[in-house]
C-alpha cells in the first residue's frame, strides 16, 4: 500500500563527519495547542492584575487603571469585571477561603498565584454568572499551568469546599 504523498513526513539524509548516515525526520503536531477560550485569557489577565496588586499591598483598582490606559494589548470587559468584583467582595472572599483551609494554614502561606486564582473562581461562584463547576475547573487548570505541583489538589480541596458552603447558603 502506497502512503499519501500529502501525508508523508518530510525526510533527509545528511552525512555526520564520521560517515554515518542519518536520516532527520521533520516532525509536526497532530493537532495545534489549545490557545484557550477569551474567558480564559481573560482570566490569565485578571490573574496578572490581582498578583500584582496582591504583591504591591494594593487594591487592585490601580494596577487595572493602569493596564486600562497602557491597553497593550487591550483590557477585556470580562476581566474588568472579574478585577472589579474581586476588589468589592475581597474581605468576604478571603473570609470564606480563609474558613476552608486546614488547620494550620494561612492565606499568607498559600502561594499568592493560589490566593488570587481563589480570589477569582470564589468571586464567580458568588456571582452567579458562570457555573461553580466551571469557575472551579477553570481555577484549577490554572494553576497547573501556573503554579506550583501540588496547587492544583490544594486548590481544588479549598474551592470545593468553599462551593459547598456556597450551596449551602
Amino acid at each position: 500500500m502506497a502512503a499519501d504523498p500529502a501525508v508523508t513526513t518530510p525526510r533527509k539524509r545528511i552525512t555526520t563527519p564520521d560517515g554515518t548516515v542519518a536520516e532527520l525526520i521533520e516532525t509536526r503536531p497532530s493537532s495545534l495547542p489549545g490557545r484557550g477560550s477569551s474567558r480564559t485569557k481573560a482570566r490569565k489577565r485578571a490573574l496578572d492584575i490581582l498578583f500584582e496588586a496582591d504583591l504591591r499591598g494594593v487594591d487592585a483598582a490601580g494596577p487595572l487603571a493602569l493596564h486600562i490606559a497602557e491597553a497593550d494589548p487591550p483590557v477585556r470587559p470580562f476581566t474588568v469585571a472579574l478585577v472589579e468584583g474581586v476588589a468589592a467582595r475581597q474581605a468576604e472572599i478571603d473570609a470564606l477561603i480563609a474558613g476552608c483551609l486546614a488547620a494550620g494554614w494561612t492565606m499568607e502561606r498559600m502561594p499568592r498565584v493560589d490566593r488570587c486564582l481563589a480570589r477569582v473562581a470564589l468571586w464567580e461562584m458568588l456571582d452567579g454568572t458562570t457555573s461553580a463547576e466551571v469557575a472551579l475547573e477553570q481555577a484549577v487548570s490554572l494553576a497547573q499551568e501556573l503554579s506550583t505541583d501540588a496547587s492544583a489538589t490544594f486548590l481544588n480541596g479549598v474551592l470545593a469546599r468553599a462551593r459547598e458552603r456556597i450551596t449551602a447558603g
